[in-house]
């Protein structure tokens, strides 16, 4: 603790993709201060996230593991809590969940472990989610407070065995567009959005099938499907299936953006296909802020933002055909759009916001780390 009354708190984190959990642990960076929390990153798996983050000016640590069991950054991670005066470690994922832990206890903070998927579906590898499970349920027996972004993530964590009362909800928030563009559904074609860190358990295979079953029904639509691939044998595989679907000339590849508002204001409707593994998924808090009502797959944390007919239009996840349907209902009128835009946003502003996430983390630590912290 600092003589100002700002308490240090290190966020260790994998920092090999930006996608959703980094935009959570790059907005809390940039939002905690205002609560009397100042940040540092850890990256175990350094890439993408040094450079791709807005919260440029805060301190990041480079501390690769060798392998996924490698507890050898703990130390150095201890060392620089205590040279830092770091008061608290906040872990991200698995990986880091294990040498936050040994870290925690090497040099005396508590930890705190943020759950951001499940470990039990959260790959289409079923080996690999069992060895993840077993090693977070290792892990986080360290771990003073878990921070699950969803009531669904909660309830799994609790069906995996762990206490209740020692998990905490702070949903997933994104900043508020003030000023989003005024306009009223499209007359003529539509633009279908999605944007993601594609890989198998996105949907985006359920997408492009929902996509050719809306040409086969005549439907004007177009899809723009934004981000970039987790591997190159993945992307083969989904551009061939949208070469045998014949619908090479209805989607557009812009790749990986930095200014995903940006993009989400040029769509109509946003479609969220994932399969599993999600927690509360950041692109569709940000599709409610810019106001593109939402087509979502019914996964871990949707309906805890989008209700169903008001915010957007919920559907079993894996089911093409229940995407296709509920996109033609909102383009043929059977759902008023300009309505659900106006509440998405609203919605978006009043419960799901980076300050109120910041805010939730925020009173967790105080929590933690005591009564003297109450005044912050």
């Amino acid at each position: 603790m600092r003589a100002a009354g700002v308490v240090r708190v290190l966020h260790l984190i994998n920092g090999e993709h930006y996608a959703g959990a980094e935009r959570v642990q790059d907005l809390l960076a940039q939002c905690l201060p205002r609560c009397g929390f100042e940040i540092g990153f850890a990256c175990v798996k350094p890439k993408r996230f040094a450079e791709l983050r807005q919260s440029q000016d805060t301190p990041l640590y480079e501390l690769p593991m060798r392998n996924r069991l490698d507890p050898s950054p703990a130390w150095k991670i201890a060392r620089i809590v205590r040279r830092e005066k770091y008061g608290l470690i906040h872990s991200h994922t698995v990986r880091t969940a294990l040498v936050g832990g040994l870290a925690a206890r090497l040099a005396g903070v508590p930890m705190v472990y943020h759950v951001h998927s499940p470990m039990s579906r959260n790959t289409d590898r079923p080996w690999l989610n069992r060895i993840n499970s077993l090693v977070e349920r290792f892990s986080l027996r360290r771990a003073t407070r878990l921070i699950a972004v969803s009531e669904s993530l909660k309830e799994h964590m609790i069906r995996q065995g762990f206490d209740a009362s020692r998990i905490s909800v702070v949903h997933n928030g994104v900043p508020a567009l003030y000023e989003v563009p005024l306009r009223g559904p499209p007359c003529g074609q539509w633009t279908l959005g999605t944007v993601s860190l594609f890989r198998p358990r996105k949907g985006i295979e359920v997408l492009l099938r929902a996509l050719a079953l809306m040409r086969r029904r005549g439907l004007p639509v177009r899809l723009r499907a934004v981000g970039e691939f987790e591997s190159v044998e993945y992307e083969r595989e989904v551009h061939a299936l949208a070469a045998d679907l014949g619908l090479e000339d209805l989607i557009a590849w812009p790749g990986f953006t930095g200014d995903v508002a940006s993009e989400l204001l040029t769509m109509d409707l946003f479609v969220l296909p994932s399969l599993f593994g999600e927690g509360l998924p950041m692109v569709l808090l940000e599709a409610m802020a810019a106001g593109v009502p939402v087509v979502a797959a019914d996964v871990e944390g949707v309906g805890e933002a989008v209700r169903h007919g008001q915010d957007g239009v919920i559907v079993p996840a894996g089911d093409h055909q229940a995407i296709a349907q509920a996109a033609a209902d909102v383009i043929e009128g059977s759902y008023d759009w300009s309505a659900m835009r106006q509440s998405s946003i609203e919605r978006q502003v009043r419960f799901f916001s980076d300050r109120c996430m910041a805010e939730g983390v925020a009173e967790v630590y105080r929590q933690v780390l005591g009564k003297e912290l109450q005044s912050i």
